[in-house]
């Protein structure tokens, strides 16, 4: 019996150290690539307040106030840099790594927006003042320089044979603690966060907090993968969800900033949303998959190209097109003006269309609905009414279309149709006015979805309707 009880605890003992061989050490790693890695802090000079500007100097107090009063007005009114009714200077932390030994430093745009000095402090303990090289808004990456040389720089990954589930490490400062080191697991690829759909994020479960932003996130082998920029947060704390923006979007940019001083991205010029299930089955397709295309913008290069309002956009220049958000980084990354080639599915036939990447332009001003004169249709469940030549001016030139004023409980409502929304068409029908609506809408089949093309503040996207018998 005691031998056996023996044999059990060497056997405990050996399983506990093998799990533990294979968990991973990153002491080496942090070693040799920690010393790259950099605190950024930036400073934002505060601007005279029109209720500071002719504060005198040393006012004369009231009398009788309370001691604790009087100490707050001599704050104010004594303040030998002249008042405290102005903003103070405001500061804020964040990370960065070195990417060239002539002082090359690769951050977030979010960490320098608007400051006035940024400082760079090395792992050497050396404060810098850098220079802003150039910095992306759409990409959320910033390029700074400081003068120096023979500084430790990391080494550059391939986020691209990132696998989901492989350990990864972040080092950066946050809530300003210095090389902090935190790991975790790739938790997806590929994933698109709003305002950010020129970047394929990196997500994984690596403990990120406010400093760590700009840091790098390194791979088992010591390369940087991508840079930490966002979190998913409730409590403005980490909570498993952090998103990196992948180091071959960065390098891109940075390569843009270096040779023209800013960054540009290519331009189809359509808008575009995921196939759902329902919506495969309007379009005949065996299953979901590839951007649908809901709206054409005016002189884009789409336009220019033939592409079609219903069309699916299944590759861009061989690369499938899984789901909607791969397309947008492709075509960003793609230099201006360069040949590409998409290949589509339109009304159930598949053709290749070849197209010259734009310039992205600035996003588009939405403009709001008005109300107008309704008239019923009760087989949906929704109440529509023609659009005004003003109301048709303001939604951007929709030159057709019929205006949702009620919806009820029916299929319309169950499709997620709103009061607000213009339909546009129907199963490819377009809809000029309130009587080809009536007229298409009499002959939909029961049982079966069609698209319904809509168009919602400003944006068009697709919905699957479907009329039950």
């Amino acid at each position: 019996m005691l031998i056996r009880v023996i044999c059990c605890v060497f056997l405990m003992v050996l399983g506990s150290q093998a799990v533990v061989a294979q968990l991973p050490d990153f002491t080496e790693m942090v070693k040799t690539n920690g010393v790259a890695v950099v605190n950024i802090s930036t400073t934002k000079k505060a601007r005279p307040a029109a209720a500071a500007k002719g504060m005198p100097k040393n006012q004369q107090l009231p009398e009788g106030l309370p001691p604790e009063m009087e100490e707050l007005f001599k704050h104010f009114f004594n303040n030998p840099d002249g008042g405290g009714f102005g903003p103070e200077d405001t500061q804020s932390l964040g990370s960065g790594f070195v990417i060239s030994q002539d002082g090359y430093i690769l951050t977030n745009h979010h960490v320098v927006k608007d400051a006035d000095e940024i400082v760079v402090k090395l792992s050497d303990r050396r404060e810098l003042v850098a220079k802003l090289v150039g910095s992306d808004a759409r990409t959320d990456i910033a390029l700074l320089k400081v003068q120096a040389t023979g500084l430790p720089v990391v080494n550059i990954g391939s986020p691209n044979e990132l696998k989901v589930g492989e350990w990864v490490l972040a080092i950066g400062t946050p809530f300003g603690f210095e090389q902090s080191v935190t790991a975790g697991i790739v938790s997806a690829k590929g994933r698109s966060l709003p305002g950010g759909n020129y970047v394929p994020f990196i997500q994984t479960d690596v403990a990120i907090n406010p400093g760590n932003s700009g840091g790098p996130l390194f791979n088992m082998d010591g390369k940087v993968v991508g840079i930490n920029s966002q979190i998913y947060s409730r409590t403005g704390g980490f909570m498993g969800l952090s998103f990196a923006i992948p180091m071959d979007v960065a390098m891109n940019v940075v390569q843009q900033i270096k040779t023209s001083g800013k960054a540009v991205h290519g331009w189809l010029g359509v808008q575009i949303q995921d196939v759902t299930r329902q919506l495969a089955e309007s379009f005949g397709m065996k299953k979901p998959q590839g951007a649908l295309v809901s709206k054409i913008i005016p002189n884009s290069p789409a336009e220019k190209a033939g592409l079609q309002i219903g069309d699916i956009i299944t590759e861009f220049n061989g690369q499938a097109i899984e789901k909607s958000a791969d397309l947008p980084p492709m075509v960003g990354m793609t230099p201006i003006n360069d040949e590409g080639k998409l290949t589509i599915i339109r009304q159930g036939d598949t053709e290749t269309i070849g197209f010259k990447v734009g310039l992205l332009p600035d996003e588009e001003q939405k403009t709001p609905l008005y109300k107008v004169e309704t008239k019923p249709n009760n087989k949906l469940g929704i109440t529509v009414a023609d659009l005004t030549d003003e109301q048709r001016e303001s939604l951007e030139n929709v030159k057709n279309g019929v205006l949702v004023q009620d919806v009820e409980t029916g299929s319309a409502a169950d499709a997620g149709i709103q009061p607000g929304d213009v339909i546009l068409r129907i199963q490819n029908n377009v809809i000029r006015n309130t009587h080809d609506f009536d007229k298409i809408v009499r002959n939909l089949p029961v049982g079966k979805s069609v698209a319904v093309l809509i168009q919602r503040r400003g944006s068009p996207v697709f919905l699957a309707l479907k009329i039950d018998k």
